[in-house]
């Protein structure tokens, strides 16, 4: 259940703003195009990296899931 807030003045509830998941911003990077990729090895071993290979984009049972986080 989400709390709302009143506004004294008029009365009228407001919802509060949805954050981004952190984590998630982090891990996945939006294209211009408006595509989900994933696989960004910061973080990683460059030997790592290369036998990962490129980044992927995301699987489309989890592309809504993953935006809702984004707050796309």
């Amino acid at each position: 259940m989400t709390k709302t807030d009143q506004d004294p003045d008029t009365g009228a509830e407001h919802m509060p703003k949805m954050k981004t998941h952190r984590g998630m911003a982090k891990r996945i990077k939006v294209t211009g195009t408006g595509r989900l990729k994933r696989g960004t090895y910061v973080k990683k071993a460059v030997k790592l990296k290369r036998r990962r290979g490129r980044q992927l984009d995301v699987d489309p049972t989890n592309a809504s899931t993953v935006r809702k986080q984004l707050g796309i």
